[in-house]
């Protein structure tokens, strides 16, 4: 097919396979999205736990990209990064940050805005060791966003810390870790027909959520 203008525009899919109420919801956020990632990795979607990570610099300047989930607890939500990268400065610049996740298979996308901060030195030991050795080795090696010459250099590097490594425990790298967005917002939307999407919207108010619909 010509991507031209009008075929562009006629892309559309019509949502039709549930609906969303204020009643439906749990009370709490975190419940209500654990509720929808069980649906997803019940419906065996690809890699479920994919988002994208939305940071800010000082500048107010936007940057985006896609990472993975990695665990859910009561505060928030957890990935892991290098922490000399570009999304690492402009949480330093400005820790907050915001998260999208989407399954069309479900017709759901649900929407995270809050603020941002390292976990405990031992959950990022933990996390990191718990990985596979290759990597834990590519963290070590791969000075995530800044440029390089090429890719050889790259993979010698791989190599090289693969014998110095080898057969023992890959301590973890300083500049690796876990950061925890910790939610203020939250919005789940449901997709139904003719564009009048359910959106449910919770806002941490004085301590508390509250939930409100919001329109299409």
């Amino acid at each position: 097919m010509d991507l031209t203008k009008e075929n562009i525009q006629n892309l559309r899919q019509d949502y039709r396979s549930a609906s969303l109420s204020k009643n439906d919801v749990n009370a709490n956020p975190i419940l209500q999205f654990k509720k929808w990632f069980k649906d997803a990795v019940d419906a065996q979607l690809y890699e479920p736990n994919v988002m994208t990570l939305a940071t800010c610099d000082r500048f107010g300047k936007p940057s985006a990209r896609i990472v993975l989930l990695k665990d859910i607890d009561e505060d928030g939500f957890v990935f892991y990064t290098n922490y000399e990268s570009k999304k690492a400065t402009d949480i330093v610049e400005n820790p907050q940050a915001a998260l999208v996740f989407f399954w069309p298979e479900l017709e759901r996308q649900v929407r995270i805005e809050g603020m941002v901060s390292k976990v405990s030195e031992q959950v990022s030991s933990d996390y990191f060791h718990s990985r596979p050795i290759e990597s834990q080795i590519g963290a070590m090696a791969s000075p995530q966003s800044k440029l390089i010459s090429d890719r050889d250099s790259l993979e010698r590097k791989v190599e090289e810390l693969t014998t110095q490594y080898a057969g023992q425990e890959i301590p973890r790298p300083l500049h690796w870790g876990g950061y925890l967005v910790e939610p203020t917002h939250i919005e789940f939307w449901q997709g139904r027909p003719s564009r009048l999407h359910d959106r449910i919207v919770y806002d941490f108010v004085d301590g508390s959520w509250i939930i409100n619909r919001l329109a299409p």
